[in-house]
């Protein structure tokens, strides 16, 4: 894969502050140099396309960044050498990058790229969570109940790898086909898509058991009319009774749904779809760790940071340090 999405120019410096600007505008969120002053003379060049649910970059340069999410925003990112190699920092965890190796980055995580050496090239891309949620529930049947969290480092070189990494490639060779067919949304969506279904199969995540098993019967209407009255009611008080009757069935019929189907009660439901929302809020905002746990229903901060702890093997106030 060389010279990729080479109709897209953004940007071609030596002023390391525009290729800066640039990524933030092309990948939205904060996009900035790691250390923050390690700005470095060079060439820097970014060539990119986005959509409302997805962005791809190529990105030449010897800047080490930091990215951050947009606030609001849900997106995965993986990235992919294209030529040398680059140390990748996701949390806790470091893996080289490099033809064979990707990055995948979940929503809410902060990641670090610091090319090694010059000639460094990578492509990046972001997909919109949504689109992981859909292609998820494709092959189950149902939406996650938590956000999909990847592994770190996925190898390119095995067999299940090496099929996100030619779908990753046939993408990039039709943006960059002067054939109008290959422009077609339609299809740019469709490539799309077998790419998230591609990861979804072939690097581990916290739903992979889920996978194992092939495609499972849809939800009952009851329990979409719960999941969907929850959604749109969590920053509320919500009881077992409220959601029961928006379900119209009784509060143990409507448990029994939650336990068969996801595992889990519809109390616990809530409590982990809130501290999913609450984790990402603190990662895409400047705002108070309390403020944010009130706006999302939370009336107890304790029992709050010992339920967060329990989920994310975290405080609160490690995961806002990170910011």
């Amino acid at each position: 894969m060389t010279a990729p999405l080479h109709n897209f120019l953004i940007t071609k410096s030596q002023n390391p502050v525009d290729l800066l600007n640039a990524a933030t505008r092309l990948f939205g969120g904060s996009i900035t140099t790691s250390p923050l002053d390690g700005l470095c003379d060079g060439d820097h060049e970014l060539r990119g396309v986005s959509a409302h649910d997805f962005a791809a970059g190529y990105f030449a340069s010897p800047l080490d960044v930091r990215v951050v999410s947009a606030a609001g925003r849900r997106s995965y990112f993986v990235n992919i050498g294209v030529a040398g190699t680059i140390e990748a920092i996701r949390g806790s965890l470091r893996a080289t990058l490099d033809s064979m190796t990707a990055g995948v980055v979940n929503p809410g995580d902060t990641q670090e790229l610091r090319p090694l050496g010059a000639g460094t090239r990578f492509l990046g891309l972001r997909i919109d969570a949504a689109l992981v949620d859909q292609e998820f529930a494709a092959l189950t049947g149902h939406p996650p109940v938590s956000t999909v969290r990847f592994d770190f480092a996925l190898d390119l070189g095995k067999p299940k790898g090496r099929a996100v990494r030619l779908l990753v490639r046939s993408l990039v060779e039709q943006l960059d086909s002067d054939d109008p067919l290959f422009q077609r949304a339609e299809l740019l969506r469709s490539q799309l898509r077998c790419i998230v279904t591609a990861l979804l199969l072939a690097q581990p995540h916290s739903h992979t058991d889920e996978l194992r098993d092939g495609p499972q019967p849809g939800y009952p209407r009851s329990l979409r009319a719960a999941l969907a009255f929850i959604d749109a009611n969590l920053t509320e008080h919500i009881g077992l009774g409220d959601i029961a009757a928006a379900a119209d069935c009784s509060p143990r019929t409507l448990s029994s749904a939650f336990r068969d189907r996801l595992g889990l009660s519809p109390m616990s439901y809530i409590r982990n779809l809130r501290l999913e929302r609450i984790r990402t809020d603190i990662l895409g905002s400047t705002d108070q760790v309390g403020t944010i746990a009130y706006r999302w229903g939370i009336t107890h901060l304790g029992r709050f940071a010992r339920e967060y702890h329990d989920r994310f093997d975290e405080l609160p106030s490690d995961t806002a340090a990170r910011r």
